[in-house]
């Protein structure tokens, strides 16, 4: 996971200094010369006029016309923000899937295991399934012999080390939640300041640039709440999911127990 992790942090990083390339030739390419501009008379007028439309019109163009006009410190500050959330997001997204495990499954081949082959025969079970049930599987069984309540108190602490391991990431996904606005908010503030600063040296209320600056200020605002809703989304699936596998780990400690239970009393 480490490694994945590293990997995704790395492509992050490559789109954001493209991303940053893009922009920086994006203001010499907004004014083509005259002869590019002009459509093809000899086409259909309505076509030409629909590609220039969508030509001078497109999401990608609006998008970075828009970042660029954020100013660059704020606006790539919110861009790291988004690519370290979704790092580790993505991360967790891909550890939680991982970890899940179909725990009636597991049950059955544990307890035929344990009928056919014994202890040792349902512990090689365990080491072949992926997933932290079958990591508490193995505990319990591994001190199946020193007694029920050795077992059940060895359960109950791996269990709780697996919980741990689930809920590992998840303060840097609502950190980087947090960041997201808090940095808008700080463009808008640090905007707002800059449009008053241009209306003092002025000396008049020009309603052209009031509009003007708190349109840039609240531009901030807008991506540093988009990095938001995004980050938020996979932090409520993260934590659904988590208390899914928590869940199915109490279930199948208790189911676990219960076959142990069952298999002393055969003895």
């Amino acid at each position: 996971m480490k490694r994945l992790f590293a990997l995704i942090a790395v492509f992050g990083m490559l789109l954001f200094m493209a991303s940053n390339v893009v922009v920086a030739q994006y203001e010499p390419a907004a004014t083509p010369p005259a002869a590019s501009s002009q459509v093809d008379l000899s086409a259909d007028p309505q076509e030409a006029a629909a590609a220039a439309a969508e030509e001078g019109k497109s999401f990608h163009s609006s998008l970075k016309t828009k970042f660029i006009e954020g100013g660059a410190g704020f606006m790539t500050s919110i861009l790291l923000t988004l690519i370290f959330g979704l790092a580790f997001a993505i991360e967790r997204v891909l550890y939680l899937n991982l970890a899940t495990t179909n725990t009636k499954k597991l049950l059955a081949k544990v307890e035929e295991a344990l009928e056919n082959g014994g202890i040792e025969a349902a512990k090689e079970v365990c080491r072949n399934t992926r997933g932290p049930v079958a990591s508490i599987f193995y505990q319990g069984l591994d001190r199946a012999d020193e007694g029920l309540d050795v077992a059940e108190k060895s359960v109950i602490a791996y269990g709780g080390v697996q919980a741990g391991l689930l809920d590992r990431g998840l303060s840097w996904i609502a950190l980087f939640i947090a960041l997201g606005p808090m940095l808008g908010f700080m463009g808008t503030v640090i905007g707002m300041i800059q449009a008053f600063d241009a209306i003092e040296i002025a000396g008049d209320i020009s309603p052209t640039l009031v509009a003007g600056g708190i349109k840039v200020a609240l531009i901030t605002t807008v991506f540093g709440l988009v990095v938001a809703i995004i980050l938020q989304i996979f932090f409520n699936y993260c934590v659904a999911k988590i208390d899914s596998i928590t869940s199915s780990m109490e279930d199948a400690s208790i189911s676990l127990l219960d076959i142990l239970v069952k298999r002393n009393l055969k003895k």
